[in-house]
């Protein structure tokens, strides 16, 4: 039963969430479901947020100011204290104008100024973590908050963590309903390859190369989706078409989970949404970390799926034509055992992820005590 419908006053949740999808989507499916139990919600972000604003379900949307500590010369360090703290100035007068009964933070820096101005003023806060290591901006809120729910099970004892698993778009939800098509021996393998904004570029350097390898009867068996840069777009489309592959490559799909879901093989980097969606909807997939984060998250969430046989990881250094090749072609002469790792995949899917998140933020809100007892 809603707030609303109970007779009782809804709960405002402020939520905060750095300005790029992996922030801003799982806090997009959490305000969906708050909404749907009758919350009021309002967004704190940077000025990225522009670009998801007709879409995110707040009844308002905040910018601050915020900055980072991470990279760059000690100048570029003191920059990020400032812009920190007169973020966190701003955010106190904010926090007092909206009230909220509780303040749950996405991760990146654009999450500090508004967390720790909600800490500091009384309120309660929660955390979400995506990633299978915690980000250094939520590592520095830690301390601080009531709850920290998490996208994979990092808990390690801890009883201020809860896992919840990653919230994901309801397009995601929808299109787990359709079943994976068994691969058959000597038939069509239907392969998504996708990278992101890190990882377009590399995807399209590295598959068409390790097709081309592939003996032509294995090639033509090969229907693929791809998502390539602009710029690279005309050479990939071509070398496709030179070696008579079934290939729809464009620079980005709108219908992405419905993509995933027609697919029997994905590569891709490991992000956290990506990780979250491929268990949720079961599908096999070659994982390529980002290389160079700080964190070593995406490699970290590709362990997990990995570790569940859901998975293969191929690590940046070693993602070449020939290795690729190689493995596309024992996946080729063997295809059914994609259907066991999607199997696998599914069996660590969490698709209630957002209830379970917002139940975290609920009960929080509704335990004012929690933030004095653990802040």
């Amino acid at each position: 039963m809603s707030a609303s419908s109970s007779g009782t006053a809804p709960h405002k949740v402020m939520i905060a969430a750095g300005g790029t999808g992996g922030h801003l989507f799982p806090a997009e499916s959490l305000a969906r479901e708050l909404k749907n139990r009758g919350c009021a919600v309002e967004l704190v972000s940077d000025d990225r947020v522009k670009d998801f604003a007709d879409r995110f379900p707040a009844d308002a949307i905040h910018e601050v100011r915020s900055g980072t500590v991470t990279g760059g010369g000690v100048a570029s360090k003191l920059r990020g204290v400032v812009a920190l703290g007169l973020g966190v100035w701003q955010c106190r007068g904010l926090v007092k104008r909206i009230r909220p009964a509780v303040a749950i933070g996405f991760g990146g820096y654009p999450t500090v100024p508004p967390i720790l101005a909600a800490s500091l003023l009384g309120v309660p806060t929660v955390l979400h973590e995506q990633n299978a290591v915690m980000g250094r901006a939520n590592r520095f809120l830690s301390g601080r908050v009531s709850r920290i729910a998490t996208g994979f099970d990092i808990a390690g004892g801890d009883p201020k963590f809860v896992h919840v698993g990653n919230p994901v778009r309801a397009a995601v939800i929808d299109a787990a309903r359709t079943p994976m098509l068994p691969p058959l021996a000597g038939g069509p393998l239907r392969l998504l390859v996708f990278g992101g904004s890190q990882g377009a570029r590399i995807m399209g350097e590295i598959v068409p190369p390790a097709v081309a390898l592939l003996p032509e009867a294995q090639r033509r068996r090969l229907m693929i989706t791809q998502q390539v840069r602009a710029e690279d777009m005309e050479r990939v489309t071509a070398d496709y078409a030179r070696l008579g592959v079934q290939a729809d490559c464009a620079p980005f799909f709108k219908d992405l989970p419905v993509r995933m879901a027609a697919s029997q093989l994905v590569i891709a980097r490991s992000g956290a949404s990506t990780v979250a969606e491929l268990a949720i909807m079961g599908r096999p997939s070659i994982l390529v970390p980002l290389p160079g984060a700080l964190d070593q998250d995406q490699a970290a969430n590709a362990r997990v799926l990995a570790a569940a046989g859901g998975a293969e990881i191929m690590l940046q250094p070693a993602f070449t034509p020939q290795a690729l090749a190689a493995r596309l072609g024992a996946i080729l002469d063997a295809p059914g055992a994609l259907f066991d790792m999607g199997a696998k995949a599914r069996s660590i899917g969490i698709a209630d992820a957002a209830s379970r998140t917002a139940d975290v933020v609920l009960q929080v809100a509704g335990s004012r005590n929690i933030a004095k007892a653990t802040g």
